[in-house]
C-alpha cells in the first residue's frame, strides 16, 4: 500500500561496519519548513536515506481519491483487509532486519574482542621475547664477565709463575756462581799446595843427587849382571837339550811327529770351525743380505722375544684382505694366492713372479700376506745391497739360498728393487763383480725349487736381462689407483687416522661435524696421479694438523688445505723427473689396481 500513502519501499542502506541499518517508521503527513532546512545538515547517506521518507502532497490527493472509490467498491473490506496483512508483514519483516542488525552488532562485538585478544596475545608474546633475548644477553653479559675474570686469574697466576719461575732463576745463578767460587777457592789451593810440594821435592831432589845417582849407577850394574847370567844359563841348557835331541833318534822322530800333529790340529778346527758357523748361521741366524724375515730363529727371538711371540700365534689370514684394486687384478692375485698354498700343502713346485709398477702400490705388502696366508717364511732383500758388497756379493748370494734351502715350512724370498743389479749385460755397463753376482742367482734360479719361491719386485722391468726374464712365471702389473679406488682409500684412510682416533678420546683430537663423505668424494677426485702410499701419508698429514691446532680440533677446511698441498708436493715431483723417468712413470700408469699399505 505505499501507492496509497504516498512513500516509496525502498532497502535501507548499508551502515559503516558493513551490517544492515534498521528501517525507520513510516514519516508523517505533514512536514515542516524547519525538517527541510535541517536535511542540509545531514550527511549524504542521511539524505539519501530520507528520500525514501519525504512527503508528496500529490501523492495523498490520489490516495483520498482512491478511499472514496474504495468506500463505493463492494470490495473496500477485502483491500483493507489485505492492506492490514501487508502492513502486518511488513512490520515482521522489519523486525526481522533489526534482530539481524542486532545479530551483526554482536558477532561484531565478538570479533572486536577476538581481534583484541589476539593482539594480547601477540603482545604478550613479544614481551616474552623480548625477555628471554634481555635473558640472554644477560646470561652472554655474565659469561663473558666470568671468563674474563678466569682470563684475569690466569694472567695473575701466570705473572706469579713467571715472578716466581725469576726469582728461582737468580738463586740458582747465585748458588752456581757461590759453588764455581768455592771450587775457584779450592783450585787455587790445591794449586797452591802442589806447587809448595813440588818445591819441596824439588830442593829436596837438589840435596840429594849425589845420592840418586849412584843409586841409579848401582841398580843398572847389578841388572847388566842378571842379564848376562841369564843368558849363559839358556844358552848352555840350550846346546844341551839340542846335542841330546840329534844324538838320540827317537826324540827327533817324536819331535817331528808332534809337530806335524799340532799343524793337522789346528786346520782341521779351522775348517771344523767354518763349517760350524756356517751351520749356525743357516740354523739359527739369517745371512746379511735379508733385511727382514718372518722365519724363526734363536737370535731374532733372543732379540725381540715378544714380536717373535705374536709371530708365532699369528694365524693365517686371507691373502687380499684390506686390498682395494681392479677386479680383474685381484681375480688374478687370489689365484695365484690359491695355487701358492695348494702348492706349499701337496709340496710342488714353486713358481716365480715379477711383480711390477710404481712405488707405493703395495707389491712388498702383497709378498708378505701371499706368504702369510700360504703358510710360509717369507725373507724380504733389496738389490741395492748387492752392489757394494763387491766380490763378496757372489758369497753372500750363494749363502742366501743355502739359507732359503733350509726351510722346512717353504720361503718366499722378496727381492726389492731387483733391477739394481738383475740388469742386462748386453747393453748395461755393469762391473764385473755385479756380473759375477748376476751369474751366481742366474745358477741358483736355474730350476724351479720346492723349497722356497722367487718373488721380485720392480719400477723398470724392461731393465731385466734376458735370463731373469726366461725364469719368471707370472708377471703382475701393480698400477696408480683410479678414481673409485682412490675414493675407497680415502674413506679408509680418514677412518683410520681421523675417525678412529677421536672415537677411542685421545687428547686433543677431536673432529667438527660435516659431511665426511661428500669431502671424501671431493679428495678423491683431486687425488689424481697420486699413489696409495701418499694417500696414506695424506692421513698421517691430517692428524698432525689437528695436533698443529690451538683447540685440537680438525676442520673441513684443514681437510681440505692438507690434501691441496699434497696435491702440489706431488706435481712437484713429477716435474723433477727426467725424461727417461717420465716416460716410465707413463708406462706404468695405464691400469686402477692398487693395494692399501
Amino acid at each position: 500500500m505505499s501507492w496509497l500513502f504516498g512513500y516509496k519501499s525502498q532497502v535501507p542502506p548499508q551502515g559503516g561496519d558493513g551490517g544492515p541499518e534498521p528501517p525507520g517508521p513510516p514519516p508523517s503527513s505533514a512536514g515542516s519548513a524547519g525538517q527541510m532546512a535541517g536535511d542540509a545538515n545531514l550527511t549524504k547517506a542521511e539524505r539519501k536515506a530520507m528520500e525514501a521518507y519525504r512527503f508528496d502532497s500529490s501523492a495523498l490527493e490520489r490516495a483520498a481519491e482512491a478511499a472514496r472509490t474504495l468506500e463505493r467498491s463492494k470490495h473496500a473490506r477485502e483491500a483493507l483487509e489485505l492492506s492490514k496483512m501487508q502492513e502486518n508483514t511488513r512490520q515482521q519483516e522489519y523486525l526481522a532486519k533489526v534482530k539481524e542488525y542486532e545479530a551483526h552488532i554482536e558477532a561484531s562485538k565478538v570479533e572486536h574482542k577476538r581481534v583484541d585478544h589476539e593482539e594480547r596475545r601477540k603482545t604478550l608474546a613479544e614481551e616474552t621475547k623480548q625477555q628471554q633475548q634481555r635473558a640472554q644477553y644477560q646470561d652472554q653479559l655474565a659469561r663473558k664477565r666470568y671468563e674474563e675474570q678466569l682470563a684475569q686469574q690466569q694472567r695473575v697466576q701466570e705473572e706469579n709463575l713467571r715472578k716466581q719461575e725469576e726469582s728461582v732463576a737468580k738463586q740458582e745463578a747465585m748458588r752456581r756462581k757461590t759453588i764455581e767460587h768455592e771450587m775457584e777457592l779450592r783450585e787455587k789451593n790445591k794449586m797452591k799446595l802442589l806447587e809448595a810440594e813440588l818445591r819441596a821435592k824439588a830442593k829436596v831432589d837438589r840435596e840429594n843427587r849425589d845420592l840418586t845417582l849412584e843409586q841409579i849407577r848401582l841398580k843398572a850394574e847389578e841388572n847388566r849382571i842378571t842379564v848376562m847370567e841369564g843368558i849363559k844359563t839358556a844358552g848352555s841348557v840350550l846346546g844341551q837339550g839340542a846335542t841330546a835331541l840329534l844324538t838320540d833318534w827317537n826324540k827327533v822322530v817324536t819331535t817331528v811327529g808332534g809337530l806335524s800333529l799340532l799343524a793337522l790340529g789346528v786346520y782341521t778346527a779351522k775348517g771344523a770351525t767354518g763349517v760350524t758357523a756356517r751351520y749356525v748361521e743357516a740354523r739359527i741366524g739369517k745371512p746379511s743380505l735379508v733385511n727382514e724375515t718372518s722365519r724363526f730363529s734363536l737370535l731374532e727371538a733372543l732379540k725381540h722375544p715378544i714380536e717373535t711371540v705374536k709371530r708365532l700365534k699369528h694365524k693365517p689370514t686371507e691373502a687380499l684382505q684390506g686390498v682395494v684394486l681392479q677386479p680383474k687384478l685381484e681375480e688374478r692375485l687370489r689365484d695365484i694366492a690359491i695355487a701358492t698354498k695348494n702348492t706349499k700343502n701337496n709340496k710342488g713346485l714353486y713358481r716365480n713372479i715379477l711383480m711390477h709398477g710404481p712405488p707405493g702400490t703395495g707389491k712388498t705388502m702383497f709378498a708378505k700376506r701371499l706368504a702369510t696366508h700360504s703358510g710360509m717364511d717369507y725373507a724380504i732383500m733389496t738389490g741395492g745391497d748387492v752392489g757394494p758388497m763387491g766380490r763378496d756379493a757372489v758369497t753372500a748370494i750363494h749363502k742366501v739360498f743355502d739359507w732359503a734351502n733350509t726351510s722346512r715350512r717353504g720361503l718366499l724370498l722378496f727381492i726389492d728393487e731387483a733391477d739394481a743389479f738383475l740388469r742386462k749385460r748386453s747393453s748395461e755397463q755393469i762391473s764385473e763383480d755385479m756380473r759375477s753376482a748376476l751369474n751366481a742367482f742366474l745358477y741358483r734360479t736355474g730350476e724351479q725349487n720346492p723349497r722356497f719361491m722367487l718373488v721380485l719386485a720392480s719400477n723398470t722391468p724392461e731393465q731385466f736381462d734376458y735370463a731373469i726374464n726366461d725364469r719368471l712365471d707370472e708377471m703382475v702389473e701393480f698400477t696408480l689407483p683410479g678414481l673409485e679406488e682412490r675414493e675407497r682409500l680415502v674413506r679408509l684412510y680418514f677412518d683410520k687416522f681421523v675417525l678412529q682416533p677421536a672415537a677411542e678420546g685421545k687428547k686433543r683430537f677431536k673432529v667438527e661435524q660435516w659431511d665426511y663423505s661428500a669431502v671424501c668424494s671431493k679428495m678423491a677426485k683431486m687425488c689424481e696421479g697420486m699413489s696409495g702410499r701418499e694417500i696414506s701419508k695424506l692421513g698421517v698429514s691430517w692428524q698432525a694438523a689437528c695436533y698443529a691446532s690451538e683447540e685440537g680440533v680438525l676442520t673441513e677446511q684443514m681437510v681440505l688445505d692438507r690434501c691441496e698441498a699434497a696435491v702440489r708436493q706431488h706435481r712437484q715431483k713429477m716435474a723433477w723427473l727426467s725424461e727417461q723417468e717420465k716416460l716410465d712413470h707413463k708406462s706404468i700408469t695405464g691400469g686402477k689396481g692398487f693395494l692399501t699399505q
